[in-house]
């Protein structure tokens, strides 16, 4: 019989913490990482001790960082497990803790991720398997040709798919962890550098340096702990699958989405309709129109027109990438899928600021990582 994270006890988001993503600097990894374990213990208002094991992510750093990060804050001893998933690492992650504290393994686990850009291989170039098209067609490019097929499919101008980037970088403009802190009209954005097809530099996401960490407690560490209940935010599902064969492979990355999040809802007994905040993987504007419509919150071909009429807004039918989304807040990687849980979990609490989608109750988090690999987890207050 498979057993789900919702068969098992309950876990909670009980910290989070943030270096801000920012863009290449001489700032050490480990003052990245340890700016925000430290928060997320202040948030939780806990010690060090009380966590029982760490996970760290990680995309571009060398092999295990983590103990050499993670003895600044004492030498207690804990279990670390260091977790690469590309751009999934943070989600997968922030999984696996979640998935200790369920089984009764711990009651305080350390989900966190933290990353700085260097040179990096993918595995497929060392798998046996040649690409013919690795030297023509690279992400950007791959989401460029997507933007035109989703256009003409749908018969809209490719260049509307910009408009995505205006409402992101808006969210980010009020996001004090954001990469991108600055409000962004259309023409600015289409006036950008083209990066490749109608997509130009704004449209697209940075891929910088940061950290993010969240703490999970099970109900006896809350209570042990004596943290704050009122500010835990409950785990509700996670689901996680890998790409399979698909009909149309050129949108692999939407079916996988729609596949992953089916079972997250489910698991949570919740339909789309039931979300008021989403944060997605949108590395490109495309993704977002594409994502939305397989996560069931937009017919096929009408995101575009949810999207003008506000319903994606902070304040709309449902708040997607209220932190600005990897196209403003950033994309360093390692720590990404860990920052959307931090930014869920926030909103939930109604401590966003400037940012808040008034009366949320209910998010969903998502990440794809090359390869493809797919994460989504759903939370609630």
């Amino acid at each position: 019989m498979t057993v789900r994270l919702s068969d098992l006890r309950p876990v909670y988001v009980i910290g989070v913490g943030f270096h801000k993503y920012q863009f290449a600097s001489e700032t050490p990894y480990v003052e990245l990482g340890l700016k925000a374990v430290r928060d997320a213990l202040t948030d939780a208002d806990i010690e060090w001790p009380s966590v029982q094991s760490a996970y760290v992510a990680k995309a571009l750093l060398p092999m295990a960082p983590g103990r050499a990060m993670l003895r600044h804050l004492g030498a207690t001893g804990l279990p670390i497990v260091h977790v690469e998933n590309a751009s999934a690492s943070g989600s997968s992650a922030f999984r696996h803790a979640c998935m200790e504290v369920a089984a009764g393994l711990t009651d305080v686990s350390l989900a966190m991720g933290v990353d700085k850009r260097m040179p990096v291989m993918r595995g497929e170039a060392l798998a046996g398997l040649p690409d013919l098209a690795n030297d023509a067609i690279v992400p950007f490019t791959h989401f460029a040709l997507l933007a035109d097929q989703y256009a003409a499919r749908h018969g809209i101008d490719v260049e509307e798919t910009a408009l995505v980037a205006v409402k992101n970088h808006h969210n980010g403009s009020m996001n004090l962890n954001a990469q991108h802190q600055k409000e962004r009209t259309l023409d600015q954005i289409l006036g950008g550098k083209r990066i490749a097809g109608s997509f130009t530099s704004l449209q697209c996401t940075p891929v910088g340096e940061g950290a993010a960490a969240v703490i999970i407690a099970s109900e006896e560490g809350i209570r042990n702990l004596e943290v704050d209940r009122g500010r835990c935010i409950r785990v509700t599902s996670s689901a996680a699958r890998s790409q399979a064969i698909y009909e149309n492979a050129s949108t692999y990355d939407a079916d996988l989405t729609r596949e992953t999040t089916e079972d997250a809802l489910q698991e949570a007994g919740l339909r789309p309709s039931d979300l008021d905040l989403v944060e997605l993987h949108d590395a490109f504007t495309i993704e977002e129109l594409e994502y939305t419509e397989a996560m069931g919150l937009s017919p096929p071909g009408c995101a575009l027109y949810d999207l003008k009429e506000g319903a994606f807004d902070i304040g709309g039918r449902v708040a997607v990438s209220a932190s600005g989304g990897l196209i403003s807040m950033g994309h360093p990687i390692g720590p990404t899928g860990i920052g959307q849980i931090g930014e869920i979990t926030t909103q939930l609490r109604g401590e966003a600021g400037n940012r808040q989608h008034k009366g949320a109750r209910r998010g969903l988090a998502h990440m794809v990582g090359v390869g493809a690999v797919c994460y989504v987890h759903t939370l609630e207050k």
